[in-house]
């Protein structure tokens, strides 16, 4: 009888978990669903397990230990890769261009625009606790930066690669690093900054190379070549960081 009420109960469709895999305690989202198998994802929200609805425990961790060394090394690369969010305090550090830099903030009469000082940013505020304010602050920072680096690496770029873009401008595209539309319009996430110059170089020649052929075709990566030798190597290191050109 109590057998038969324990299969009547009604599961949840969401539950969070842990279970230590290969010695690692992991958390991870489990999902219910209509599919006929278990999936495993990785992305920037952790492990998520989705699993038929009625799937015995025995059939999930055995899938779970069986994929055990895969789950925690990609966990391992998106938790030391992706792009994590400062926090906007004194003494933060701050990627810049493929270095660091520490973020020290001034009490001041008056706000003043932040100065790069060596490895350091500084910023002089009214109200050194205000952090959305130093967020404000220290993005509006990054974005004139970016457009700056945009602007000379496009400069360098486009008569090596006999293009002219029309216009260009910045994005914070959650997905892509840049873009490139049919009338000439080039856009570059302003998070790139943050990387490497090599990094930088590429996403510019990318996206140039969009204005001889507007596609992923062989031809397209042969005009990318041209530009940037390396571009295998750096298109798999950006794609670590968890966005797409």
């Amino acid at each position: 009888m109590l057998e038969k009420l324990r299969r009547n109960l009604t599961l949840p469709a969401v539950e969070q978990r842990s279970i230590q895999l290969a010695g690692v305690p992991v958390t991870y989202t489990l999902k219910r669903s209509k599919r006929r198998s278990i999936g495993l994802r990785i992305d920037d929200h952790g492990l998520t397990v989705t699993i038929p609805l009625r799937t015995s425990e025995k059939w999930l961790y055995s899938v779970l230990n069986e994929k055990a060394d895969w789950v925690v090394e990609k966990l391992g690369s998106w938790k030391t890769k992706k792009i994590v969010s400062p926090t906007w305090v004194d003494g933060e550090k701050l990627p810049f261009r493929g270095e660091t830099f520490i973020l020290r903030i001034f009490p001041s009469l008056f706000n003043s625009p932040p100065q790069l000082r060596g490895e350091q940013l500084h910023l002089f505020l009214k109200d050194i606790c205000d952090e959305k304010n130093i967020e404000k602050v220290v993005t509006k920072w990054y974005r004139l930066e970016a457009e700056r680096v945009f602007q000379e690496c496009v400069a360098h770029y486009a008569p090596l690669m006999s293009v002219a873009p029309k216009q260009i401008k910045l994005s914070a595209a959650r997905t892509q690093w840049g873009s490139c539309t049919s009338d000439g319009v080039v856009r570059f996430n302003w998070h790139l900054v943050r990387m490497p110059l090599h990094l930088i170089d590429y996403v510019v020649v990318h996206e140039l190379a969009h204005l001889i052929e507007m596609n992923h075709s062989a031809a397209f990566w042969r005009v990318v070549e041209g530009a940037c030798p390396d571009y295998k190597k750096c298109r798999a290191e950006l794609r670590s960081f968890g966005i797409s050109e």
